[in-house]
């Protein structure tokens, strides 16, 4: 079944309920799994600005290897840089390059008028990548 899970993991609250739903899927497929954590920037008309510092990306990176590590499974991870529009292909990218056969990632509900401005990364990840793809539902209990 999946020999490769690329988990795609950023600040908010939802990475866990990622990577517990990585961890589970790779015991019981006896997966790989690598973590991309997405570095993303806003260009201005002058500028462009990083939203994140590389300490925070390493500590939210380190955290959820070491979470996968602790549950039994064989995980690496990786920083990708993008601009704040090009989330969903770094990601998509990130999979294609590692050869992944799942790519797991939160759904972040957001109202449909912004859908609609700016379509949700896992949307775009769905649509462009060549792997399967999971949506880890969120988790409630903490």
């Amino acid at each position: 079944m999946f020999q490769r899970i690329l988990l795609a993991v950023d600040s908010g609250p939802a990475r866990q309920a990622v990577v517990r739903l990585a961890g589970d899927m790779a015991r019981l497929t006896g997966a790989r799994a690598r973590v991309v954590h997405v570095v993303t920037s806003s260009a201005t008309l002058a500028a462009v600005v990083s939203l994140e510092d590389d300490a925070e990306a390493k500590l939210i990176l380190d955290e959820a290897v070491a979470s996968l590590r602790d549950a039994g499974v064989e995980a690496d991870g990786v920083v990708a840089r993008a601009l704040t529009t090009q989330i969903a292909a770094a990601v998509s990218t990130a999979a294609e390059e590692w050869d992944a056969d799942l790519i797991i990632l939160s759904p972040h509900h957001r109202g449909a008028l912004e859908a609609i401005l700016s379509p949700r990364v896992s949307d775009a990840v769905a649509h462009s990548s060549r792997a399967a793809v999971l949506l880890a539902p969120e988790d409630n209990a903490g």
